[in-house]
């Protein structure tokens, strides 16, 4: 690339000015102004078109921080000050940082300096009004790198208006650039004290406590899954989301089909938000918390379009911080929303740094191998098990209590705690969310952390052996005692192909994207159940018909579930919409096949409210259930909630990967009505590429299969239920368990017989029993006898792939 004189002398002059405005920044000028401001000005220079909003502004440069350093001759007191620095003695670290910071606060800006800084925040006065309010924050320039966060080591101050001000909280900026965390993190990462400038960002400030802030990342923080948005939101300024001193609500958009028109909000999930961080509009221009009404709380911060506005602009940064690194960059952003003008805006945007970074070549999987009483729940950050001897601090004045590998228990955690966050077993919070800032810094680490327990401090006890498990899914868990468990390395290098698909059976929707790392061409079973019994948790009756709820105890638990509706079938909906979609979007575009509700009469009466609606059966096994149920009168109006909860994952969030599926339809006539009623509710076989599957789990299935063909697009084989009716067992019967094998010739040969079937009338096959997970000479059998897939437990993926790969003779 040719630099012209012309260029040269302007990026001469650049180097030489103590402020330059974010416009005439980008990228290349981190050694100049830091990798906030150079990323704001980036932003603003290269986005605005695409119009991302980013507030305007102007920033210092690392050139006028040293030449503040040098002209004082402080760089000499600061190297004496540090030459006995012990940064894993917190009291040696605090009074050195104290001292570090008093030599800065004490010694003058230039003259010149002043005068830069006070004329170009005139400029803004005289563009946005007398005593523009600004955010005066520090950026410096070995932050925000791609292996190394620094995120929140130095000092933000809000809401400032007037010279004084301005030039005050510009000072505070250069002295945070020695906190005591900043110094203990620097020590980490093997940055030198005197390599590091700080540069000072003076931006308009974005009135979000009239409104609402947060964080959103452009990757899975726990999973590093990188196909979804993580959006975080709470009242006020961003500050209390970032620090971890609320619980935020959170959001998750899929990226593929949000870029291709799509409104595919994976997830909502309530937070707590119950204080919030305002402008203080006394003498002094400060901030304070306020407490958040209950009603307030008890809604989402955020309606649709502005997740889907944020999300969309949080694709269009990453895909240009791609671009211009030249690699897969995910991005860690601040927004805010502007109470005055209802604005969104961009504040921050930077590399994310620890996902990013992990190597892709070896899968690491936490397993506990027992199980106690659970202490403490909350969000899990990590998927990783760490125990030790817990220890409860709530001052930050008392960080030298704390002992290496115990668990550090807290109220939140801050910047301020970072120098024992290291040496921690695991950290456990009341407080926070999982883009807080604590939270990064603990991925960073490699440390499990569960933050937003809200009690964790009231229950746990100093002394106490506790184990810390974030390896069961979103929700992180406290044990008792010191349980043992197994870390498993699987290598997902020189996997071999095979013609047969290895697909997955997936239930828990939180499971899903740390799943979809393991090898495999998508999903067999995804169960309906684990979603309705674990997240809705009611009759989807009870919720039709609420108000004639007899029970009222029945009554007021559904009310507390469903305080969100007023219309109460929604929730179903909405709940079960929420899970379908993030198990498709985490194997998208692989498919993913749903089977339909298969609850028994007795479980189905176990929901809230289930008792109403259910009959007593002698044998629920053999009974009211599946296919029967979805076009009986008595039950049809719940099946339709199914159905419109499918309709929304492939119609609205542009997720067609799903295939519902239909389990124990014991005739084809019984199939045509099932897909009528379905038809009725918008799942319309051939609309939109709608495949419809079938469960081959009945010997009547295998037998008709000719005609089931004419039905259903498609056969699962189930064997468990075709090993139970062909032998004529109970499966849950203790008394003949060890008659049931679906090794028997009998069992072996109907699977036989539906495969033929199947490949005679051109439709896929596959299995999403037990047996070939346990028995690898059934693998193989099937394999033999040509069958399309195999859907698998996930912890026998990959000894399954090896054995069909012998069978097929590849790798």
């Amino acid at each position: 690339m040719v630099t012209t004189a012309q260029e040269k002398s302007f990026q001469s002059s650049k180097e030489r000015s103590l402020v330059l405005w974010f416009d005439e920044v980008g990228m290349a000028d981190v050694h100049l102004v830091g990798g906030k401001n150079a990323s704001l000005g980036e932003m603003i220079q290269q986005l605005t078109r695409k119009e991302v909003k980013v507030p305007l502004g102007f920033a210092t440069t690392s050139s006028a921080y040293r030449y503040f350093i040098e002209k004082a001759g402080l760089e000499v007191k600061l190297r004496q000050l540090f030459a006995d620095l012990d940064v894993e003695d917190v009291n040696n670290l605090r009074q050195r940082g104290k001292q570090a910071r008093s030599l800065i606060l004490n010694t003058p800006f230039p003259q010149d300096l002043q005068d830069a800084i006070a004329k170009n925040y005139q400029t803004m006065c005289d563009r946005y009004g007398i005593d523009t309010e600004v955010a005066v924050r520090s950026s410096a320039t070995a932050e925000d790198l791609p292996d190394a966060s620094f995120a929140g080591q130095q000092e933000t101050y809000l809401h400032i208006q007037g010279i004084k001000d301005v030039l005050e909280a510009c000072h505070k900026c250069f002295a945070s650039l020695f906190t005591d965390r900043a110094i203990s993190y620097r020590h980490l990462k093997d940055f030198d004290h005197f390599d590091v400038a700080l540069s000072v960002g003076i931006q308009k400030m974005v009135r979000s406590d009239l409104a609402c802030a947060g964080v959103m990342f452009t990757i899975d923080t726990e999973t590093g899954f990188k196909n979804a948005v993580l959006i975080t939101a709470a009242y006020g300024l961003g500050e209390n989301v970032v620090q971890g001193a609320v619980n935020p609500d959170e959001y998750l958009v899929f990226k593929p089909t949000l870029k291709a028109g799509f409104r595919p909000i994976i997830e909502k999930r309530l937070g707590t938000k119950e204080l919030k961080l305002v402008c203080d509009l006394g003498g002094c221009k400060v901030t304070k918390q306020e407490k958040v009404p209950k009603i307030e709380q008890q809604q989402f911060a955020l309606n649709e379009y502005e997740v889907l506005h944020l999300a969309r602009w949080a694709c269009i940064i990453e895909d240009h911080y791609s671009e211009i690194r030249g690699v897969y960059t995910p991005m860690d952003i601040e927004w805010a929303k502007d109470g005055l003008t209802g604005e969104l805006f961009i504040v921050q945007a930077r590399p994310e740094t620890v996902q990013s970074q992990k190597t892709k070549n070896v899968l690491r999987s936490y397993h506990l191998q027992q199980h106690s009483e659970v202490l403490v729940i909350g969000r899990s950050v990590g998927e990783a098990i760490g125990q030790g001897k817990a220890r409860v601090i709530f001052d930050v004045q008392k960080l030298e209590l704390f002992q290496a590998g115990e668990v550090l228990v807290t109220d939140k955690t801050d910047p301020d705690w970072e120098p024992i966050m290291k040496k921690a077993s695991a950290i456990v919070t009341n407080k926070g969310g999982r883009t807080c800032h604590a939270a990064i810094i603990a991925r960073e680490l490699g440390i499990p952390a569960i933050v937003g327990c809200g009690d964790a401090t009231d229950i746990l006890t100093t002394g106490q052996e506790v184990t810390v498990s974030c390896a069961e899914g979103e929700e992180g868990k406290v044990y008792t005692g010191l349980l043992p468990f197994e870390v498993k390395e699987i290598p997902l290098e020189n996997l071999p192909r095979t013609r047969t698909k290895i697909m997955m059976n997936v239930g828990n929707p939180e499971e899903a994207f740390s799943l979809s790392a393991i090898p495999n061409d998508g999903v067999g079973l995804a169960r309906l159940e684990f979603i309705i019994a674990n997240h809705i948790k009611v009759h989807p009756l009870a919720l039709i018909n609420f108000d004639n709820l007899k029970d009222e105890e029945v009554k007021r638990k559904i009310a507390a579930l469903t305080f969100l509706y007023e219309e109460k079938p929604r929730y179903f909906v909405d709940k079960l919409s929420q899970g379908v979609a993030r198990i498709a979007a985490a194997f998208y575009p692989n498919p993913v096949v749903v089977r339909m509700s298969d609850f028994k009469s007795n479980e189905y009466a176990n929901l809230l409210g289930g008792k109403q609606f259910e009959p007593h059966e002698e044998n629920p096994m053999l009974s009211w259930r599946g296919a029967a149920r979805y076009y009986d009168v008595r039950y049809r109006d719940a099946f339709a909630l199914e159905c419109h909860a499918l309709k929304r994952v492939r119609d609205e969030m542009g997720l067609t990967n799903v295939i519902p599926m239909i389990p124990f339809c014991r005739t084809p006539e019984e199939g045509r009505k099932v897909l009528a009623e379905m038809a009725k509710h918008g799942l319309e076989q051939g609309k939109n590429g709608l495949q419809i599957y079938v469960m081959c789990e009945l010997p009547s299935n295998v037998i008709l299969a000719d005609e089931f063909s004419e039905v259903f697009d498609g056969f699962s084989i189930g064997s468990n239920d075709l090993t139970q009716l062909t032998l004529g067992l109970d499966r849950d019967s203790g008394l003949v368990a060890h008659l049931f094998d679906e090794r028997n010739e009998a069992v072996k040969r109907m699977v036989k017989m539906a495969i033929a079937s199947a490949k005679r009338n051109n439709r896929k096959i596959g299995i999403c029993g037990q047996a070939p997970s346990d028995y690898p000479e059934f693998a193989r059998f099937l394999v033999e006898e040509g069958i399309d897939s195999m859907s698998l437990n996930p912890d026998s993926v990959l000894k399954t792939l090896l054995t069909v790969a012998e069978v097929e003779g590849v790798g």
